[in-house]
């Protein structure tokens, strides 16, 4: 989304995160986590790592704190941000979405309005088929267990949901804290559903299952067609990222 922007966490001993394209190198032993507060911070051989707007890096829970503190751990001689996406999401948290919770929310409602799982197919028999027994339940799910009732249409042609529609997922989006907030601001894109985004939040969906819904037409297309190597690769690194989100919204 774009008022959260993706962070590289590299990290310099006392410096925090740095804005450098050169590799670099672990310079710590042990990674461990600690309370802090009211929260638990991460630790580098007792040190906190800094965000790049270098502030500290405190999260709400102990699981959190140790999910950011594997990534840390797993590091090899060369730090690789790419294997830190909590890392990336407590940072975001942090530094962004605490300053930008408004525009955030606005953003995640913004998708209901065109949401995935609004968009009905007109054929074939089989695709109709698959999308209103994999798809209509969390449209009904969210009416009753969220108050977001949306209403379905067949075809790409865009029908606006109920104003009242948005405005409830944008209240529902601002009752969580900066972490859940900026969970769910990447896993909404990442769906194309708030409904999915706010069912995995709530551990409704896994985000395994949300992933799989969330593509079903891709899949079918692939079962028709056949998979192509390069779009295959991608489709497991978004999976990779639901399954991520699931841990992240768990060890809030």
């Amino acid at each position: 989304m774009s008022h959260i922007p993706p962070l590289d966490p590299r990290v310099a001993a006392k410096k925090g995160f740095r804005e450098s394209e050169e590799r670099l190198k672990r310079f710590w032993k042990d990674a461990s986590v600690a309370p802090d507060g009211e929260g638990h911070v991460v630790l580098l051989d007792g040190r906190a790592p800094k965000t790049p707007a270098h502030a500290r890096m405190v999260l709400p829970t102990e699981a959190a704190a140790r999910l950011v503190a594997d990534e840390w751990a797993a590091q090899g001689e060369f730090i690789e941000p790419g294997t830190m996406p909590a890392t990336r999401l407590a940072a975001t948290a942090i530094d962004r979405v605490s300053q930008t919770r408004e525009p955030v929310a606005d953003e995640i409602a913004s998708y209901v309005g065109s949401d995935l799982l609004c968009y009905l197919a007109e054929h074939p028999t089989n695709l109709v088929a698959e999308q209103a027994r994999d798809w209509a339940p969390w449209r009904h799910w969210a009416g009753a267990e969220l108050g977001v009732h949306v209403e379905a249409t067949q075809g790409i042609i865009h029908r606006p949901q109920p104003p009242e529609t948005l405005a409830r997922v944008k209240t529902l989006a601002l009752e969580l804290d900066d972490f859940a907030l900026t969970g769910l601001a990447t896993a909404v894109p990442l769906f194309g559903s708030a409904i999915l985004g706010l069912a995995v939040q709530r551990g409704a969906l896994s985000g395994a299952a949300a992933f799989e819904i969330s593509r079903l037409d891709e899949a079918f297309q692939e079962r028709q067609w056949g998979v192509d190597a390069d779009n295959a690769e991608r489709t497991e690194a978004r999976r990779a990222e639901a399954a991520l989100l699931d841990r992240w919204f768990r060890a809030l």
